[in-house]
């Protein structure tokens, strides 16, 4: 005899849903095995969502000298170059293994005095969209020429990490919480982009003085088009260096943890910017690295691409990035933008005028 599967909590507590019982059903069964599948290839979501500390650059004392990985599945060839080499284009090819992820090894013997913290740097990439400088996924800090306006990414590697000790902030022990939201760009009194050392001085003691226990930031992660209020993100894991440093943001959110604030990121992993300049659209020459290929991985409403959450690749990407974030940055928590884009197919332009409408797929 077929056993009933046992009743959600949520549902025994709204008889409201007992009419969609059994999509919430069929949805958390599908969480439950992609976890098994998560858990039994990694041991545990928490070290599956390590991709932070394998691509991108990442010190190896063993060889002594620095490597460099990028997931680029479909493109032909890949060059790293910079100021290190006199950004000759094609001089240090990069080695592709069985998965499609190149890498590159800088020892420090020969690059010691020439890959250094500040270093610039992008890809060269040969794809089935030809030849074109990219910027890195998993590029920690990104800057703007000011004459230019290219983009650039940075090789950020301090003599010294952030000084973390101290930090012991609960954010569980808060309890309700009253949320101000903030951008640290347009924070401000004065004319020009606020900066995050700015924010810290003038900004926290106010929001702590008016009775707030947590601050909610908005367009962190960068992005090229400053009007998008950070929406249309580029660089998944450099904070914006319209703002400062990845140290100045550091020490914004432990002053707010020495004021008893929480701090949480307005993250956005409902889409990314479609820029082949700046972001991640076509980084190995196809539609389909991060999106789904031709119309599907379009959000017209947006004018922006949409991620493929199906391709584990992609969810081990987005994973890792919010693992980024709390780890690094120290940020307690998260506020997710665009839900109604990844959960639909429509995402979310309907009217939901019946509890149903809330399951379409």
């Amino acid at each position: 005899m077929e056993k009933t599967p046992r009743r959600l909590p949520v549902v025994e507590r709204d008889a409201w849903l007992q009419p969609v019982e059994e999509h919430m059903n069929r949805r958390y069964a599908q969480y439950e095995r992609q976890m098994a599948r998560i858990e039994s290839a990694s041991g545990s979501i928490v070290d599956y969502a390590n991709g932070y500390r394998y691509f991108g650059w990442q010190r190896d004392e063993e060889l002594d000298g620095w490597w460099f990985r990028e997931w680029l599945p479909g493109a032909h060839d890949v060059y790293v170059f910079g100021d290190f080499n006199n950004w000759q284009r094609t001089e240090i090819r990069m080695h592709r293994d069985a998965a499609g992820v190149w890498s590159a090894f800088f020892p420090t013997a020969m690059y010691c005095d020439r890959l250094v913290h500040g270093s610039l740097y992008k890809l060269h990439v040969h794809g089935d969209n030809g030849w074109l400088d990219r910027i890195p996924a998993y590029a920690a800090r990104v800057v703007q020429d000011e004459a230019t306006k290219n983009y650039t990414a940075q090789f950020w590697a301090p003599s010294e990490p952030f000084d973390w000790r101290g930090d012991a902030f609960d954010a569980s022990k808060i309890g309700s919480l009253l949320i101000y939201e903030a951008h640290v760009g347009m924070a401000q009194e004065r004319e020009g982009v606020g900066t995050y050392r700015e924010f810290t001085e003038k900004i926290l003691p106010v929001i702590k003085k008016d009775g707030y226990n947590a601050v909610q930031l908005m367009a962190v992660a960068e992005h090229p088009y400053y009007g998008s209020f950070g929406y249309h993100v580029s660089s998944f894991f450099a904070p914006t260096s319209r703002c400062g440093t990845p140290e100045e943001l550091k020490e914004l959110i432990r002053r707010a943890h020495e004021l008893g604030l929480a701090v949480i990121m307005d993250l956005v992993h409902a889409h990314y910017v479609k820029n082949l300049n700046e972001g991640i659209n076509s980084l190995d020459g196809t539609d389909h690295l991060y999106s789904p290929p031709g119309d599907a991985g379009y959000q017209q409403y947006w004018d922006s691409k949409l991620f493929d959450y199906g391709k584990e690749e992609v969810q081990h990407f987005l994973l890792s990035n919010v693992k980024y974030w709390l780890d690094e940055f120290h940020f307690d928590g998260y506020r997710f933008d665009g839900v109604t884009s990844m959960i639909y197919r429509h995402h979310g332009y309907v009217t939901f005028d019946s509890r149903d409408r809330f399951f379409d797929e």
